[in-house]
């Protein structure tokens, strides 16, 4: 029994790897396409059709909705039901707060989390500080320390 209580430990500690890795590996692409999109929008003052069509493709990968659900699968495999358990917890959460929960629930910074969301560090906190007065969190209460003990 203990063996194999290790042996799920571990299963569970790559699991968590592979997560961990996949969420780096979409964030760097993520800010590929941010940088290749702002240097394209420099040179497009020539007005060329095809930089537009570029930047439109590129929009649309920053924000795929599928990158999402292969993360969240991932996360519930490698920590199950800890979205289920956030929401019957806090029935007002979205669902960008539920992925907000995921990405600090692997300790994710603000710096790393803006690229994933394709947006600001500045944003990311102030989506921090609403989604901790959703969660109705007590100003001693720190945040991730909430999701971790969830």
């Amino acid at each position: 029994m203990k063996l194999r209580n290790e042996q799920l430990s571990q299963d569970v500690d790559n699991k968590n790897r592979e997560l961990a890795v996949s969420t780096m590996s979409l964030n760097s692409k993520n800010e590929l396409l941010a940088f290749i999109k702002e240097d394209l929008k420099k040179t497009s003052q020539n007005d060329s059709t095809n930089i537009k069509s570029v930047i439109s493709t590129i929009n649309k990968n920053i924000t795929e909705e599928d990158s999402w659900n292969v993360f969240k699968e991932a996360f519930d495999n490698a920590d199950k039901d800890f979205l289920k358990r956030i929401k019957q917890l806090h029935p007002l959460l979205t669902p960008n707060d539920l992925r907000l929960c995921a990405y600090l629930r692997l300790n994710l910074s603000s710096k790393e989390i803006a690229p994933l969301f394709n947006i600001s560090v500045r944003s990311v906190e102030i989506k921090r500080y609403r989604l901790r007065k959703k969660m109705d969190l007590q100003h001693e209460n720190g945040l991730v320390e909430y999701i971790l003990a969830v």
